[in-house]
């Protein structure tokens, strides 16, 4: 027997085509984070739970019970799935009850709804699909260097309490750097804000490099590498609707060219994965992969410090912003600048994925 219950408050549960782009895969975490007890998280308005079964395989689901909602993330992990914290349902990985304590019939709608998740490089991608339960479309993406043995990384994440969008500017534009991060990764603000920028886009994806040349090593550079004076610096990123990979470092002057992708030096690639919790709140997963000088001591760990101290630099410049567009409502609107070329262009992306959407949404209405 089923019963039905009155909900308190009436929340939507399903990921609005007009606020994010759908049939994604979006990052849900880091491998490690998933340990022996479940997760509670919200993507796209959606709250999920996730965990890894004792076989080692990922699992997410709706984050509720179908008996009397207790979210899943109060219960416990076993080897076959995950149990409801309140009257012991037990549900594997595909969203199905697989035992009620004390009753030996399991009602065919003793079910939840199931997510698609892929673990890969260490990251954790699930599926947000236009039409629930589709397939995906194509396959997770590739994020090699978590896997590279000339690397070594670290990872973190954040909850913001800004829109996921703000980030994106954020990180497409690196001019911010020298008045932001002057501790750390940041360096003449001036050469920042002068540096050529070069705009590329194909297809969903955006590019921006810039080449510093005579460049100060900034402080975080200088505790990883044995750079004099100055550097030849780099800074490449590149934008996918759900994740920007951000590849920057520097070589001594005089030896490889900094627009050659096989230079050596001092690089640090950073992963970013930007997941929307609401229109309001989002996640952001983060990585940093970097190199060592076989002249010095290991320096993964004072690298994901300062890469740890610049996020939090960030968080509370865009967390500020966005509490100041709130309370200035109307009158918060932007005049650009030559650095928001590669913002600007992301944004314009994403418009477009949320104009097919609503269109495609409309027509089936």
């Amino acid at each position: 027997m089923t019963t039905t219950c009155i909900p308190i408050k009436n929340v939507s549960q399903r990921a609005d085509a007009s606020r994010y782009p759908l049939d994604q895969w979006y990052v849900a975490g880091f491998s490690s984070e998933l340990t022996n007890k479940p997760i509670a998280r919200t993507f796209l308005n959606q709250k999920v739970v996730l965990f890894r079964t004792s076989e080692g395989q990922v699992a997410a689901l709706e984050d509720r019970c179908c008996h009397r909602s207790l979210p899943l993330s109060c219960g416990t992990v076993e080897d076959a799935g995950v149990r409801c914290g309140y009257h012991g349902l037990l549900y594997a990985p595909n969203g199905q009850c697989i035992e009620i304590p004390g009753q030996e019939r399991i009602p065919s709608k003793a079910k939840v709804k199931a997510y698609h998740v892929v673990e890969k490089n260490k990251i954790i991608w699930i599926w947000m699909p236009r039409e629930e339960g589709a397939e995906p479309t194509c396959l997770a993406p590739a994020y090699p260097f978590h896997d590279d043995p000339r690397y070594k990384f670290g990872s973190g994440n954040y909850h913001y309490k800004a829109p996921w969008q703000l980030i994106h500017d954020n990180l497409l534009d690196l001019s911010h750097l020298g008045y932001v991060h002057l501790q750390t990764i940041g360096g003449d603000a001036k050469l920042h804000m002068n540096a050529p920028m070069k705009v590329t886009s194909e297809g969903d994806q955006v590019k921006v490099v810039r080449l510093m040349p005579n460049s100060s090593p900034p402080p975080t550079y200088r505790a990883a590498w044995p750079f004099g004076e100055k550097c030849e610096r780099w800074q490449e990123i590149e934008f996918d609707v759900t994740h920007l990979r951000i590849w920057t470092g520097a070589v001594e002057p005089g030896t490889d060219a900094i627009d050659d992708p096989n230079r050596g030096g001092f690089h640090m690639r950073g992963f970013h994965g930007i997941t929307p919790e609401t229109e309001e709140t989002c996640h952001y997963f983060w990585s940093m992969s970097s190199t060592k000088h076989p002249d010095m001591p290991e320096n993964i760990e004072a690298v994901i410090q300062q890469t740890a101290f610049t996020f939090d630099e960030d968080r509370i410049i865009i967390e500020a912003q966005y509490q100041n567009m709130l309370e200035f409502g109307e009158k918060a609107s932007w005049v650009d600048i030559h650095v928001d070329a590669g913002a600007n262009r992301a944004r314009r992306i994403v418009a477009e994925f949320l104009k097919k959407q609503a269109t495609a949404e409309l027509s089936k209405s």
